[in-house]
């Protein structure tokens, strides 16, 4: 067809009818068997989907294209296959970059929380622990510049603090007393006492961060429904 709208026609010469087939072949083998694979993945599982159905089509027309280049020569579907076969990469390809962006994103997340929390006893001393041994109701010290190690209210202090990595919002946020802060934001130039209301997956960074995972393992409305016109046929 595109050749008709440009008027643009392939020479001839002996032997030019086994190119198009020949590197359809080539495109069959290097682009279409992984289909054919992750369709063997569904079946076994008992669970045909999308996979299932793109190998029944680049299957069908494979097949049938090299019995119509012995039996009915030219009216192969050889350019229909590797046309789908190129298109269901590009978009194979286009979603696991939009997963490795996500992930890169999770990654980013997971590095805005610290390691370490200074955590104020009870005659107002402090001691360095690892973030994981913070327990509701802790007292923490956050000196100028450093991050929040879980969600809490400010019980001592006043200061700028940095919640771009939830908000978006690049202008820092005025925190005072009774005032609620997020793990992983970035205290300003003044020091907070941060009484702790909850850690780990309880945090709003850990959620998140969830929120991520689930949208890396989800499926789009129509991805959903062309699992399940597989599964009918």
């Amino acid at each position: 067809m595109i050749q008709m709208w440009f008027r643009f026609a392939m020479p001839v010469f002996p032997g030019s009818v086994w190119i198009t087939p020949i590197f359809s072949i080539v495109v069959f083998l290097y682009g279409g068997v992984p289909f054919l694979q992750m369709a063997m993945v569904e079946l076994r599982n008992g669970q045909p989907g999308m996979m299932t159905l793109i190998s029944l089509a680049i299957s069908v027309a494979f097949i049938y294209s090299l019995a119509a280049l012995f039996l009915f020569p030219g009216s192969w579907f050889f350019w229909e296959l590797v046309t789908l076969i190129d298109i269901m990469l590009l978009g194979h390809w286009i979603e696991m970059r939009s997963v490795r962006q996500a992930s890169g994103a999770l990654n980013e997340l997971a590095k805005l929380m610290p390691d370490t929390a200074k955590r104020v006893r009870a005659d107002g001393s402090t001691e360095q622990i690892p973030v994981r041994e913070l327990a509701t109701g802790d007292l923490v010290l956050v000196r100028p510049g450093a991050s929040i190690p879980a969600d809490g209210a400010v019980d001592e202090g006043e200061s700028d603090v940095s919640e771009a990595m939830l908000t978006g919002e690049s202008k820092p946020v005025k925190k005072k007393i009774s005032d609620k802060v997020i793990a992983g934001a970035i205290n300003g130039d003044g020091s907070l006492r941060v009484r702790i209301t909850a850690t780990g997956d309880q945090t709003a960074l850990a959620g998140i961060m969830r929120l991520v995972e689930q949208v890396q393992q989800s499926k789009s409305r129509t991805q959903v429904l062309a699992d399940k016109a597989g599964c009918s046929y």
